[in-house]
């Protein structure tokens, strides 16, 4: 394999607490960002540095979804439910009080938005209504992650409660429930050919599991503490994650072997907790949130 190569772009201030939450827009060349001071924040990977506040809420942000129908960003608003912002002309259009419990995850298939919460009810949003169409109450934990399988009709959703509860979508049914973890589930994934599951979390494992069939394929002693967070690069070949020990790892995602640590020793890399990651569509770059309130944008060429 040729050599791998990191470099650190760019590093983005403007946050006043711990970023948690990071979703890529309609047009990817814009992200988004979420945190404790209740800021979300428009960011424009050619011009980075200029970044937009496009909503101030008095409660911490954990979750953003982009939904890419209606050209919206939800944002999930702890204590509150949801605010849905227009991002052509970045202003809240609607907002819904679901619950009084923290929103951990967000994810959004056509009209449908699916909400995890800190109470383990998934709440089903029908986005053209504007009003939700059902609460089911999947643990007595909270939900903490949400994958959607890229071909449709299956939801992965990651639990205090050390379990991967797989749902289908159109009645909501459970189709499997995966309980190798022995800590909350707090990173989920399906490969973009959806012929893959891996999952993450505070026991600091990846678990890479069989779609089809849920068998587990591979364990790995990923991070020295919880995995946060982790995401494929667009054409399947590599997957990053994130880590509460401060670090992003690179893996091969065919023989699932570790190909680099992104470090703060090593390459300037975050001081603190790495929340969420993303590898970019816009510019093949990885872009990275922290609770030490900075963004990072990296590019890794393999």
């Amino acid at each position: 394999m040729s050599k791998i190569t990191v470099n650190k772009l760019h590093t983005l201030a403007g946050h006043n607490h711990s970023i948690f939450a990071l979703a890529e827009g309609v047009n990817p060349r814009f992200f988004y960002t979420g945190a404790g001071d209740g800021y979300v924040v428009e960011w424009d990977m050619d011009h980075p540095k200029d970044g937009k506040l496009i909503a101030k809420l008095p409660h911490s942000v954990y979750a953003l979804a982009v939904d890419p129908v209606r050209n919206l960003l939800v944002i999930g608003h702890n204590f509150e439910g949801i605010h849905v912002i227009d991002l052509t002309d970045r202003k809240e259009i609607w907002s819904l009080k679901l619950t009084s419990q923290p929103i951990f995850d967000l994810a959004i298939a056509g009209d449908t938005l699916h909400v995890a919460t800190g109470d383990g009810v998934l709440i089903v949003v029908d986005m053209e209504e504007r009003s939700p169409r059902k609460h089911i109450k999947l643990s007595d934990a909270a939900l903490r992650s949400l994958a959607l399988h890229p071909r449709g009709g299956q939801l992965a959703i990651g639990s205090s409660d050390h379990s991967v509860k797989i749902i289908e979508t159109n009645s909501y049914s459970p189709v499997a429930k995966l309980d190798k973890h022995s800590n909350s589930v707090f990173a989920l994934g399906y490969s973009p050919d959806g012929n893959i599951l891996i999952s993450g979390g505070r026991d600091a494992h990846l678990h890479i599991w069989d779609a089809a069939n849920f068998n587990l394929e591979k364990s790995i002693v990923a991070h020295m503490f919880a995995i946060n967070y982790l995401s494929f690069r667009d054409d399947g070949r590599y997957f990053v994650t994130c880590s509460m020990d401060k670090s992003i790892k690179l893996w091969d995602a065919h023989q699932y072997q570790l190909l680099k640590v992104i470090d703060k020793g090593r390459h300037a890399g975050h001081g603190t907790s790495i929340n969420k990651v993303f590898w970019s569509r816009h510019n093949g770059q990885v872009v990275a949130v922290s609770d030490d309130r900075t963004v990072s944008i990296w590019n890794i060429e393999v």
